[in-house]
């Protein structure tokens, strides 16, 4: 028992130190560098997602999906979709 809690106790003061460190070299740096990082970590996002293709619901889940959006809608009493709302005839408002 006292083995793994040594083992614990160490790991944890190892990522504290890494974390502290990464602040420090953080601080350290200019405005221009930390530009360019963020600049590069947005066009890995970008490619990223270029290669993850979006997943098409099939016919049984928009099936599950209407019935628990009707249900959801039956239990607050709303309408659905909301209603302009009604002009008088011959006042031009909408």
């Amino acid at each position: 028992m006292l083995l793994s809690s040594t083992v614990v106790l160490i790991r944890l003061l190892y990522l504290l130190m890494i974390r502290l460190f990464g602040w420090v070299v953080l601080l350290a740096r200019s405005d221009t560098s930390k530009d360019i990082e963020i600049l590069v970590l947005r066009h890995e996002i970008a490619v990223l997602r270029r290669q993850v293709s979006r997943s098409k619901p099939d016919w049984a889940d928009r099936a599950v999906i209407t019935a628990l959006a009707g249900y959801c809608l039956s239990i607050c009493g709303c309408t659905g979709l909301p209603h302009p709302p009604r002009c008088s005839p011959g006042t031009g408002a909408w």
